[in-house]
């Protein structure tokens, strides 16, 4: 029997994600106990990522400094991140050891008494940091205003509830996790808004050097959901993406093989893109052709 020390923030999501997989992880007959690690990012609420800390790559840095610092330590064996908050890069030294399979990769709206986008006020204001999700609504209403809004998901239910904002924008897979599902009022669909490259999927990592975690963790990996967002952050990284661009990629399997989605912005232009391939593509190809055809679209 082993024993395995997960390192996690302590957002109520977070410790529901490193619960999950300690969990999965318990049912294989091994020990686990729980680091919780305070980041950047949890300590600066209230401010834009670049402004908090600018040297780390698109602000994701912010959230998993200090846990990879405990990781190359060797105090924790292992990470449990939202695959989204990671950069598309890595350090040398750490590996993403396993993907576990993905659930709802959506953005659902949450409103004051499940108002739907249409029902909302003329200038409604929409709760949302995000560039991805500003773009893609602007283009199904565009008199929405956009008020900043951090925080973990219960800080932005209580800031709707306060008024601050006449809806918010989050993943369906937070909600859903935190039996939140009540407070959807809508599930946009992925032709409607994009989501972010991982959105919905977790990321175990470990050190690089470590095989005999790796090799443990190896029965919670789900193939499909590894090439999925696998060709994902390689359209990312093709197209030198990141939390503070306009970039939507998604990608399903679709008959024998699998489809992109993609959507990116330019000067409020916003572009949409579908590539389909074979099963016979390495997912890190798929993603290359799905930037390259995003890379084809010149804005004015």
């Amino acid at each position: 029997m082993s024993a395995l020390r997960i390192g996690s923030r302590g957002s109520q999501l977070a410790l529901w994600q490193a619960n999950h997989i300690a969990d999965a992880l318990r049912a294989l007959g091994h020990m686990v106990t729980i680091q919780i690690i305070k980041t950047t990012g949890d300590r600066l609420q209230d401010i834009s990522f670049l402004a908090a800390n600018p040297e780390l790559q698109d602000g994701k840095g912010i959230f998993i400094k200090e846990i990879e610092e405990a990781l190359a330590a060797g105090s924790i064996d292992l990470a449990v991140h939202s695959l989204k908050d990671l950069p598309t890069e890595l350090a040398a030294q750490f590996v993403i050891a396993t993907i576990p399979q993905r659930v709802d990769a959506r953005d659902v709206l949450v409103t004051v008494g499940g108002k739907t986008l249409d029902e909302l006020p003329k200038n409604a204001r929409v709760g949302t940091t995000s560039p991805r999700r500003q773009t893609q609504l602007l283009a199904l209403r565009d008199d929405l205003q956009f008020v900043a809004m951090r925080g973990n998901v219960d800080t932005r239910l209580r800031k709707l509830e306060e008024g601050q904002a006449d809806a918010l924008v989050l993943a369906a897979a937070g909600l859903e996790r935190l039996e939140l599902t009540q407070q959807i009022s809508h599930r946009f669909d992925v032709a409607e808004v994009c989501p972010a490259p991982g959105q919905g999927a977790l990321a175990i990592e470990c050190r690089a050097n470590d095989a005999v975690t790796q090799k443990l963790l190896q029965p919670l990996d789900d193939a499909a959901t590894r090439y999925a967002v696998t060709a994902e952050r390689a359209a990312l990284h093709s197209l030198g993406g990141g939390c503070s661009v306009p970039i939507g990629i998604f990608c399903e399997p679709s008959g024998d093989g699998y489809m992109l989605r993609g959507t990116r912005s330019l000067n409020n232009a916003l572009m949409r893109k579908l590539v389909t391939v074979d099963a016979s593509v390495s997912a890190e190809e798929a993603g290359a052709r799905m930037a390259a055809a995003m890379q084809e679209v010149r804005f004015s």
